[in-house]
């Protein structure tokens, strides 16, 4: 069974949070609500999570120093700031502290889990596009080098073919959402780059053709889905075992 993510969630206003921690529990997360950044910071250190969200205006400590003393043990954490507090200079301090995001209250319940679901895509994303190199079927992707090799045949990928291939191997038979791959390699999902990922994943199905077992299909209305029989990190020379 896959491990649920966990969200440490700090806020003050006690139905508020409450009622949040409800709503994410529902949603499948497991969801430690604390009522001030005192005791916020001391669940941070007790328990491992995955996603910090800060209420800004909490007793004992605030949001903004609370973030500052996640960052100095974990660095990588993504953070998202809450708050009723809607002027541009706060908005900028939250950003200059490494937020991840920022939601003003009101806000709805749905717009916080969406934030929440695509900061820990991203952050998955860019987890995996860390490995050195992938086993697609019978090709070998050196994601460093930007090679894809078969037998003796060796080709070098352009940025953008190796990037997207990287994303593919990293959801390699799951969907990869078309929306996410725009803004993960090309930054903005509009029209003409959409046009220019549909020319590169071409350019990709014809790479891969020489193993008959790979494939990457069009799952309509989401995106694409890299289809093959065995896909893994081989050793750091390249070797699959």
């Amino acid at each position: 069974m896959e491990e649920k993510l966990r969200i440490l969630f700090c806020e003050d206003d006690e139905n508020l949070g409450a009622l949040l921690r409800e709503y994410l529990q529902a949603k499948g997360f497991v969801t430690d609500l604390f009522p001030d950044g005192e005791a916020g910071y001391k669940g941070f250190t007790k328990s491992k999570y995955d996603i910090c969200v800060l209420d800004v205006m909490m007793p004992k400590k605030d949001g903004f120093v609370l973030a500052q003393e996640i960052r100095a043990v974990n660095p990588d954490i993504p953070i998202i700031f809450l708050t009723a507090k809607a002027m541009k200079e706060d908005i900028l301090e939250g950003f200059k502290l490494g937020a991840d995001d920022y939601l003003t209250k009101p806000f709805s319940m749905e717009e916080l889990l969406l934030r929440i679901e695509a900061i820990l895509r991203r952050v998955k994303g860019k987890k995996i596009k860390d490995a050195p190199f992938y086993k697609i079927g019978n090709f070998v992707f050196d994601t460093q080098k930007q090679n894809l090799s078969i037998n003796d045949k060796t080709t070098k990928l352009t940025t953008k073919e190796s990037e997207l291939l990287n994303l593919l191997c990293a959801h390699a038979n799951e969907i990869l959402e078309r929306n996410y791959a725009l803004k993960t390699i090309w930054v903005d999902d509009n029209y003409f780059n959409a046009r220019s990922m549909d020319v590169y994943i071409t350019k990709l199905r014809k790479l891969l053709k020489d193993d008959p077992s790979i494939e990457i299909i069009n799952i309509h209305g989401k995106g694409y889905k890299l289809i093959t029989p065995y896909t893994d990190e081989p050793t750091q020379e390249g070797n699959t075992n």
